[in-house]
């Protein structure tokens, strides 16, 4: 059983969740390095990149591969974080050109900066990413491709809102609040030890626990049927709020959330 302070800290996700939509302003990277703050970084340059969302949770996925492997203290973060990107544009078959990855990434990390001229530093970056890829690659024993929670996710959301009345479903931003504890889940490296299938159950799960939805047609009280048991077999209960309580934790790794 999960007390009322555990159900409080699940109703406050809500609330970070509005912050963290407002414009959240550019941070010095160079003050700090660390694997949430790398991974923010990823985040930030894929978007000035225009790569797809799931390049950018690939790249955000292969550095949590790489550092799971190795470690963090003997490798430059953002060096990784670049080359992750530039990987990921390939394994999604979303190339990006590395002249720009060099660029965004450079001038994300010297704000300010100028596009890097034909020159040294521009060779030294680009051997670098170059030696970093085929390190990661090596490093991930050539097994890059990623089975995301996204296609998941976007199934049991197509089929629970064939169970709710559309004016309810319309009313209460499941979708939008479940993709989010999506992408703000890669920021961490624990999305690795669970299924994409799990880890989509536990992003819908805590939406409805924010908004207090309850799903027609099931009643997880006394051992009830659980909603998701339609679609997954194998979650236990525990092992659902045990991956909900890493989702959170985010949160408070947030450096702005405080």
């Amino acid at each position: 059983m999960y007390n009322c302070t555990k159900m409080k800290d699940v109703i406050d996700v809500l609330q970070l969740q509005r912050e963290k939509s407002r414009q959240v302003p550019a941070i010095d990277y160079t003050e700090t390095e660390n694997s949430f703050i790398a991974v923010r970084y990823i985040f930030e340059c894929g978007i000035k990149l225009d790569a797809q969302p799931l390049t950018i949770a690939t790249a955000a996925i292969l550095y949590h591969r790489f550092f799971k492997e190795t470690d963090s203290a003997g490798y430059d973060s953002y060096l990784i974080a670049a080359t992750t990107l530039y990987l990921a544009g390939k394994v999604k078959d979303d190339p990006l050109k590395i002249r720009d990855v060099i660029n965004v990434t450079h001038n994300t990390l010297h704000r300010g900066s100028v596009p890097l001229e034909l020159g040294d530093e521009y060779w030294n970056m680009r051997d670098a990413i170059v030696q970093a890829e085929l390190l990661i690659m090596r490093m991930l024993k050539f097994e890059v491709t990623v089975v995301h929670p996204h296609r998941y996710l976007l199934h049991y959301l197509k089929s629970l809102e064939g169970w709710f009345p559309q004016e309810e479903w319309d009313k209460v931003p499941l979708v939008k609040a479940s993709f989010a504890f999506l992408q703000d889940f890669h920021f961490d490296a624990a999305i690795l030890d669970y299924t994409p299938q799990h880890t989509a159950v536990a992003c819908i799960n805590l939406a409805l626990q924010c908004y207090g939805v309850q799903v027609p047609y099931t009643d997880e009280a006394d051992g009830g049927v659980a909603w998701y048991s339609v679609f997954v077999e194998d979650l236990q209960k525990d092992k659902l709020w045990e991956i909900m309580e890493k989702i959170m934790e985010v949160y408070e790794k947030e450096p702005d959330a405080k």
